[in-house]
């Protein structure tokens, strides 16, 4: 190369190498990036393999434990437990676990129901079905009027079963459907006692109270979201159950509504003989049925209290009867049910 100055050569500047100093150079520069693939290839085969066992193994486990579920409903399978991994792996394995143990409580409800639904529409089957056969036997205008009274009862009694029946299979639907609204559960409580009242006047003289538990308690004090034509049915249903054991004469019930700090609590008090010890569960069972003496046979289908129950806990609260002590141990002054609803904040 000319070594130049202002156009001037000055001198010649001559560079000589070797021919293989280059080709090391190419080589070592090549050697380096190779082992820099190498370490990455080695960095990413673990992670592969830590990611396989960490997220792809488990959730290959649950989506197949979930097509197992799917495939068998009727063998219950057990949903693989990462509960103790505090991350979305768990949450997911948790939010599985609880769905299906849910499905599976569902079915068997349904199977449940289906064999107490069974079991409570052979009985007025059989007797139609007797009276019906023995019908064309009766010798006497006396004999047919009473079989063609016990059909007629029957066929009440079968359509009863049947419209509660109904009633209770779509409870749960309907209020899953339909979006809850603010109820003002003391307004609800009065027009409810006063339609009963009215209706069951020319029946039974009963005497049905509506109070709070503190003297001029506002009204909001008493708001709860749901649904008021179900939660007016559950407190129905607990006043015409409770009419059914009052005396004749001087029957009272006394409705109180108090107010904690989350829950509305309605209080539904009789003067009845209250309730045994061992049935106090019990009366809230399907198709269980304890009346009175003085009632017809098969005028009740025991769905009522079974159906009150399954809307309050629908709405998040909870239904409970317990006996009103007396003045002496054993005795009971009457029967108290107990729903705790949430409070409308």
């Amino acid at each position: 190369m000319p070594v130049q100055r202002f156009r001037a050569v000055l001198g010649v500047l001559m560079l000589s190498t070797q021919g293989g100093d280059i080709d090391k150079i190419v080589a070592a520069e090549q050697r380096a990036i190779l082992r820099v693939f190498g370490v990455a290839a080695l960095v990413n085969a673990i992670l592969s393999m830590l990611l396989a066992s960490t997220i792809a193994n488990p959730l290959r486990r649950l989506a197949a434990a979930a097509v197992r579920v799917r495939r068998g409903v009727k063998n219950r399978e057990e949903i693989p437990d990462f509960s103790d991994r505090q991350d979305e792996i768990g949450n997911l394995s948790v939010a599985l676990r609880d769905m299906t143990n849910a499905l599976y409580a569902r079915i068997e409800a349904i199977e449940s129901f289906a064999a107490d639904v069974s079991h409570e529409l052979k009985n007025p089957l059989t007797s139609l079905r007797s009276a019906v056969e023995t019908l064309p036997l009766a010798k006497t205008e006396e004999s047919r009027a009473r079989l063609l009274e016990v059909i007629q009862h029957d066929v009440r009694r079968l359509d009863r079963l049947i419209t509660d029946i109904s009633d209770a299979s779509r409870l749960d639907a309907e209020l899953a459907r339909e979006d809850g609204r603010r109820v003002d559960l003391l307004k609800l409580i009065t027009e409810i006692a006063e339609a009963s009242r009215e209706a069951r006047r020319e029946k039974k003289n009963v005497a049905i109270e509506v109070r709070t538990a503190k003297k001029d308690q506002p009204a909001r004090d008493f708001f709860v979201a749901g649904h008021d034509l179900r939660l007016g049915q559950v407190l129905t249903n607990l006043i015409e159950n409770a009419r059914s054991f009052v005396p004749e004469d001087d029957g009272r019930i006394i409705i109180t509504l108090s107010r904690t700090t989350r829950h509305v609590v309605v209080t539904v008090e009789d003067n009845g003989p209250g309730i045994t010890v061992d049935d106090i569960e019990r009366i809230f069972e399907r198709f269980y049925t304890d009346r009175p003496s003085s009632e017809a046979f098969g005028q009740n289908s025991g769905l009522g209290l079974s159906i009150s129950r399954q809307i309050v806990e629908a709405h998040g609260g909870r239904l409970t009867a317990e006996n009103i002590p007396g003045a002496k141990p054993g005795q009971y002054q009457g029967a108290r049910f107990i729903v705790t609803l949430p409070a409308e904040a």
